[in-house]
């Protein structure tokens, strides 16, 4: 099961990185990475210490096992468990790139005042206001599910806890700052991570 996952974990991380990349690049001219910006502030950079990090953990976590290192948790390390993870992982990843591409031209990794992009509000985003990253929360959940270690379970919070200080501290902040009103309305519709929860007034 290791080894499946980790060749699952390959063809998503191909898919949502390097082929979005190149979408993106081919469309815009510009790869769209953007990264934290040089006058970022602690809550900025520990959002991406904990994104990053948590995927890190994640992937430790299958690399120690794959090389018998780490035990999995013996009580869920069965297959009916390993099939809803493998259909979690399948999804979750295969929703990401799905929803990278409902943003067209204006999807980013990070933010910049001096790149002003369309509010995309349609598509996966009538959902949700943050289609990749519950996809993500989705996806990875579904890989501790198919190599269970108390690592990868760690991993999975840590990433979650990245996605939401970053969503709150870097990308509302600077939505509000670049769409005004127009923002603000949508989030007053639209569920944050969850169809219907996390809506502001």
């Amino acid at each position: 099961m290791a080894k499946l996952a980790a060749a699952m974990l390959v063809v998503f991380l191909i898919l949502t990185l390097f082929v979005r990349v190149a979408i993106q690049l081919r469309r815009t001219g510009d790869t769209g990475l953007i990264g934290l910006r040089g006058d970022s502030g602690p809550l900025d950079w520990l959002s991406g210490v904990l994104f990053v990090g948590g995927m890190a953990m994640a992937i430790v976590s299958l690399n120690l096992v794959l090389n018998h290192n780490l035990e999995t948790i013996n009580s869920i390390d069965v297959d009916a468990v390993h099939a809803v993870g493998i259909v979690l992982a399948a999804c979750g990843g295969l929703a990401v790139f799905g929803a990278q591409l409902g943003m067209g031209p204006s999807w980013r990794i990070g933010v910049s005042d001096d790149q002003g992009t369309d509010l995309v509000t349609g598509g996966w985003f009538r959902i949700c206001r943050n289609p990749i990253y519950s996809a993500m929360i989705v996806g990875w959940t579904g890989f501790a599910l198919m190599v269970p270690t108390w690592l990868a379970f760690g991993a999975v919070v840590v990433i979650a806890l990245g996605l939401e200080l970053v969503v709150r501290v870097v990308e509302e902040p600077y939505l509000v700052r670049t769409h005004g009103d127009v923002y603000r309305a949508y989030t007053s519709r639209v569920g944050r991570f969850v169809p219907g929860v996390g809506r502001r007034s």
